[in-house]
């Protein structure tokens, strides 16, 4: 089952102008590894929600939590462009 890993202080807001709130996801595999993956929600609770595909892998929840909290805002609209495709 997924779990919320991190959600981020600085809001995306894509070229719209649509604001986002974005979080880390992550979900343990049958071998143990994690599979980390971010979610853009509007901010306003109008318009679609995005998620990317798997973003990293992780040998264990610890290191996907080290992943996520490494992640700078600049990442964000990659991850955005992704997750809108």
């Amino acid at each position: 089952m997924a779990e919320l890993i991190q959600e981020y202080a600085p809001r995306f807001r894509d070229d719209d102008g649509t604001l986002y709130v974005v979080s880390a996801h992550g979900e343990e595999r049958s071998d143990g590894t994690w599979a980390g993956w971010l979610e853009f929600v509007p901010a306003l609770g109008d318009g679609t929600s995005l998620t990317t595909g798997q973003e990293t892998s992780q040998p264990n929840r610890d290191a996907l939590v080290y992943w996520a909290s490494g992640l700078e805002p600049i990442y964000f609209e990659g991850a955005f462009a992704r997750a809108a495709r």
